[in-house]
């Protein structure tokens, strides 16, 4: 007879009320739990279906009382029809060299990263991140993790994307890049090519994080179509999405 140790309990926490980032007026609150040990790949995947994100070692989703304006949302990457704006995109970014490297803080990353959190985002909290705070941000995954890199021509590092591979596709976590290329709307490319990426690597979506309509900074996220958004726990097209129960639903994690 061989002895199974007991299956340890996988325990999850809500943050206490916080100024929503998203919708003035609003406090949001996340559930979250760790992701660590031999199942945190296999539960990083349940949880991505289910409408969470992951920072560090961490998932997270909102489950805010009384508001459903988060919305996960991914892109159907074998069906994705760029609209003119986006081939445009990436007929002016096909000089780029585009490198996916392991998930290691490089100073070069780390200059670009500063300057774009002061000059987009310069009130937050990114802003003040040291390069060890950026270190943990990269190097602390316990899952398949990438960091895409976009150079120019001439070798110079234009923007990076912090990928996860999932079991059903790629996610995006986060991107920056240079400001003073925003001609080449390196934002709206880098997804583009993460899409092009899923295709080769035969996976179904690409995870985009929550969408929010009421918040102008996400509204890029619509513009990648066919995409779908989770809602009452089923994943439904967008556009189909504002027919489904608006109840306060819990995060789905089977």
């Amino acid at each position: 007879m061989s002895f199974k140790p007991p299956r340890r309990p996988h325990f999850f926490y809500t943050t206490a009320p916080l100024p929503c980032p998203y919708v003035p007026g609003r406090t949001e609150r996340k559930v979250v739990t760790e992701l660590a040990g031999v199942s945190a790949e296999s539960l990083h995947d349940k949880l991505s279906r289910g409408g969470f994100r992951r920072s560090h070692n961490i998932a997270y989703a909102p489950v805010c009382p009384g508001c459903t304006a988060c919305l996960p949302i991914r892109i159907r990457a074998r069906d994705f029809a760029p609209n003119k704006t986006q081939r445009r995109v990436a007929r002016i970014n096909a000089d780029l060299s585009v490198q996916e490297m392991p998930p290691r803080a490089t100073a070069e990353q780390y200059q670009l990263f500063q300057t774009y959190q002061q000059i987009r985002h310069g009130e937050g909290d990114m802003a003040a991140m040291s390069f060890y705070d950026y270190r943990a941000m990269i190097e602390d995954t316990p899952i398949e993790t990438s960091v895409v890199e976009f150079r120019l021509p001439d070798g110079r590092l234009a923007g990076a994307c912090l990928t996860d591979r999932v079991g059903d596709g790629l996610s995006a976590v986060y991107s920056f890049f240079d400001t003073t290329l925003d001609a080449r709307s390196l934002g709206t490319y880098a997804i583009i090519w993460l899409v092009q990426r899923a295709v080769e690597l035969e996976l179904p979506h690409v995870y985009l994080g929550y969408w929010v309509a009421e918040s102008r900074k996400m509204s890029y996220k619509a513009r990648f179509r066919p995409s779908e958004v989770l809602r009452g726990g089923q994943w439904v097209p967008l556009g189909e999405h504002q027919t489904a129960p608006t109840r306060n639903a819990a995060p789905a994690i089977a």
